[in-house]
């Protein structure tokens, strides 16, 4: 079971001094708790990497919407999680409301 990592955002006065990465890493450690085997995450393909994401199209999952290949990535919390495992992504109704 994946879970869709939610855009994230960290107030300016209090960026670059860990608390997106004290977020990131408690709720990774919060879904592997809860019984998620990986994570989805369409975010910066500066940032995510370091949490150990990559690319979703190593895997040949795809995104349901227009989005840069390196934009869009994915992490297996457990090993082999997503072996064999391919397709679009299918989001909850949430992520195409606008405000």
């Amino acid at each position: 079971m994946s879970l869709a990592l939610a855009p994230l955002s960290v107030m300016p006065e209090f960026q670059r001094k860990g608390v997106g990465s004290a977020l990131i890493r408690q709720g990774l450690h919060n879904a592997k708790d809860l019984g998620y085997s990986s994570v989805i995450d369409l975010g910066h393909a500066d940032y995510y990497p370091r949490f150990g994401f990559k690319p979703a199209s190593s895997w040949n999952i795809t995104c349901p919407f227009p989005t840069p290949d390196e934009a869009f990535m994915a992490l297996e919390l457990l090993p082999h999680a997503l072996d064999g495992i391919a397709g679009v992504v299918e989001y909850a109704p949430a992520f195409y409301e606008l405000e």
